[in-house]
């Protein structure tokens, strides 16, 4: 259903378009991953969770042919299978061994990074704790890694609750698509209870989730009204909205153009849009031409960084196709 038009609309209203947005370097990497997977095997390819969170993306490449299961006792032993872009825990790629899987490890860099931190940190002897969201696949795989010696939190309340077994042997980590306001007051309470906490030798926050909520910052003074691309699963997507809504402008997260409601831009003279990490740039368009057609008649950028970041296939695929993959986000 396309959006009505505005009352009041006319030549003041505006649409402010923020860049970067949509999808950073581990998704379109791992969206590739399954497209040459489906060219060099064809079908089935089996694919262990959503590759990415956007019913979308899924959805569409579910149409070309891969299978997406919950878990991999779902696929067939000796099968091609691939890990989605939030990692697996060392549990799950037992289990690929015990079942003679081909697997294609679609996990982002930037994810790895996290996983070895932990690892080095548990062998070390190090207490860790891991910020994060209980549920999330990220988190899952993240703790599978040194499950007893790690403690996850959510909140600085959970902070408080910790009682490590030595508190000058601890550490922490962070689910890399975390509000950067939110793990910063956990972080500073980290360091208040534990003085000798050890901390990652650089940010485990992704770039992409850093650069697209110092965009949402950069806007809310400028527009009435804020609309996220992206699915409700998606954790990066959610901290675009929290970010606005904290910073006293509303905003809402939607899948695509159908789900604005109108009754949001009453009274709104300025609308932004930008898109989660895992949001197809199309649907942004979209969204675009429903404001137009709804009176949003000027389309104004604000772009505050360029991305130009670059990761390589999977070895499995590199093997195979001699090519890496170069990545220019929006």
């Amino acid at each position: 259903m396309p959006i009505p038009p505005v009352p009041g609309s006319g030549p003041d209203r505006k649409v402010i378009l923020l860049k970067p947005r949509g999808f950073c370097a581990g998704v379109v990497r791992a969206i590739d991953v399954v497209e040459i997977a489906l060219d060099l095997y064809g079908s089935p390819i089996y694919v262990r969770k959503e590759i990415v969170h956007n019913r979308y993306v899924v959805d569409e490449l579910r149409r070309a042919g891969a299978i997406f299961v919950e878990e991999l006792d779902e696929v067939p032993e000796g099968a091609r299978v691939i890990f989605s872009a939030h990692g697996v825990s060392p549990a799950v790629r037992a289990q690929a061994v015990e079942r003679r899987l081909q697997v294609i490890d679609a996990t982002c860099p930037l994810v790895t990074k996290v996983h070895l931190e932990a690892v080095r940190f548990a062998r070390s002897g190090h207490t860790i704790v891991l910020i994060g969201h209980r549920d999330h696949d990220e988190v899952i795989g993240t703790l599978g890694e040194a499950p007893g010696h790690t403690f996850l939190v959510s909140s600085v309340a959970d902070v408080d609750r910790l009682a490590p077994p030595d508190p000058r042997r601890i550490a922490y980590l962070t689910q890399t698509t975390l509000s950067l306001d939110e793990t910063r007051h956990i972080v500073a309470r980290l360091k208040q209870r534990f003085p000798e906490i050890q901390e990652p030798p650089a940010q485990d926050i992704c770039y992409a989730t850093e650069n697209r909520q110092l965009a949402v910052k950069a806007v809310v003074p400028l527009c009435d009204v804020l609309l996220v691309v992206g699915s409700q699963n998606s954790s990066n997507s959610k901290r675009l909205v929290e970010v606005s809504n904290n910073s006293g402008v509303p905003a809402y997260l939607v899948d695509d153009a159908q789900e604005v409601n109108p009754r949001w831009l009453a009274g709104a003279n300025t609308v932004a849009v930008t898109a989660g990490a895992s949001a197809p740039e199309h649907l942004v368009q979209e969204l675009i031409e429903a404001l137009r057609r709804a009176g949003y008649n000027r389309l104004e950028g604000m772009d505050l960084k360029e991305e130009d970041v670059r990761f390589t296939l999977p070895a499995q695929l590199v093997q195979v196709t001699r090519r890496p993959v170069a990545i220019s986000t929006q």
